[in-house]
């Protein structure tokens, strides 16, 4: 089974960037479909991001659409979630998370990463 690995993750002020990373290792990186999670203090996690293994299908939730760009490299086995424009309301622990079918319920999580957006 693959194994995840979040990077990135830190204080920012409101309107910065931050790109976060996730390292797959343990399995076939290519086989997966790869998403991002995120869960703000108190609240669910939800999705708000996946992509394709061919990297030709993506998802992005409303909240993040026009700010948030997900990709990913095969070859490096990686895949980043580039954060520009961050608000507050971004606040929350980022996971990495895979699937063997895009669309479907994903079944690997990282441990994941503390965004933290200052007003």
């Amino acid at each position: 089974q693959v194994q995840l690995v979040e990077f990135g993750g830190g204080l920012v002020q409101t309107g910065g960037s931050l790109r976060l990373s996730c390292l797959a290792s343990g399995d076939t990186f290519s086989k997966y479909a790869m998403g991002w999670f995120r869960q703000p203090p108190g609240e669910p996690r939800e999705q708000i991001a996946s992509i394709s293994w061919k990297g030709n299908t993506l998802y992005l939730a409303d909240s993040v659409k026009g700010r948030f760009t997900i990709s990913r490299d095969n070859a490096k086995n990686t895949v980043s979630l580039q954060m520009n424009n961050l608000k507050p309301e971004d606040t929350a622990v980022y996971y990495c998370a895979a699937t063997e079918v895009f669309g479907y319920e994903f079944d690997y999580y990282g441990q994941g990463t503390r965004v933290t957006v200052s007003s």
